[in-house]
């Protein structure tokens, strides 16, 4: 494992010192629990960013729960175990989205992936480095809640997203996922975003009292990514297996969402070292 960590490092740095090289944003998507509408932000927030004029793929990393393609109507062939494995191309994973934004299927265990050999490994990381730079943003939809694979996932990512609902138990299952990542990942940047509020008053009194208590107790800031109302046009595009933002762009959650891709392309750019140095430090641990 040594010599295989090693020689992946060597080829990241090697890429990394290529002139210009571009480096796209990856930002995780994740929540302290279930039913928060993590994926359905993960989705329609890289539609807006598309349609901002940013280049985005959307990878399914929920590996348990792999869902992004039913949200979308999507019937993908091949998904992101295909290519770690060998069988396909990076090519033949991605998948043409909404508002030209790429998908990448999820569908395989984290255990399998981690269990390939050395020589495929260092291929995929090669090939990886296509995506850096044919992309401005790469959105990854995590599982929910604080399993090891989900946070494997989350020490590896230098951006992240900590969606949350108002109700008490949520917003504490959120403030569990950010004391491990202050802790475990502390370079890394994390925004809070609300969904289902009543009003915008809920919505900055929640992510206000999140951030209060991060400060507090673990020394850590936190910005706020802004919050979506509560609408029931959701549900109706979940049934027709549409965004929310493409069947009824007007709504008041389509409204919160643009927002958040805005917000999102006005904060400080955190730096960003790459798709590739992402998985490095996912199946390696930390370079």
């Amino acid at each position: 494992m040594r010599d295989q960590a090693e020689r992946l490092r060597e080829l990241v740095n090697s890429k990394n010192n290529r002139v210009n090289t571009r480096k796209a944003r990856i930002i995780a998507v994740t929540s302290g629990k279930g039913g928060v509408g993590k994926t359905n932000i993960s989705v329609n927030l890289s539609i807006c960013l598309s349609k901002l004029g940013q280049k985005v793929t959307l990878i399914d990393t929920d590996l348990g729960l792999a869902n992004i393609d039913l949200m979308l109507g999507m019937i993908p062939k091949y998904h992101l175990g295909h290519f770690f494995s060998g069988e396909r191309d990076l090519a033949d994973v991605v998948m043409e989205g909404p508002a030209g934004v790429k998908i990448i299927a999820g569908g395989s265990g984290l255990q399998e992936l981690a269990n390939i050999g050395s020589w495929q490994l260092d291929n995929c990381v090669n090939r990886l480095f296509t995506l850096d730079e044919d992309n401005d943003f790469i959105i990854l939809d995590t599982g929910a809640g604080i399993s090891n694979k989900v946070i494997r996932f989350l020490l590896a990512a230098e951006e992240i997203i900590v969606v949350t609902i108002p109700e008490p138990t949520s917003i504490a299952d959120a403030y569990g996922v950010i004391k491990i990542i202050s802790k475990e990942n502390p370079n890394a940047k994390i925004y809070v975003a609300v969904n289902m509020v009543k009003s915008d008053e809920e919505g900055e009194q929640v992510v206000e009292r999140l951030r209060i208590v991060a400060e507090k107790f673990l020394q850590f800031p936190l910005e706020s990514l802004g919050h979506i109302h509560y609408d029931h046009n959701v549900p109706k595009a979940v049934k027709q297996q549409q965004p929310f933002i493409v069947t009824h762009p007007n709504s008041k959650a389509s409204q919160g969402i643009w927002k958040m891709a805005q917000q999102l392309m006005l904060l400080p750019e955190h730096p960003s070292r790459g798709i590739a140095m992402f998985f490095q430090r996912l199946f390696l641990g930390k370079a």
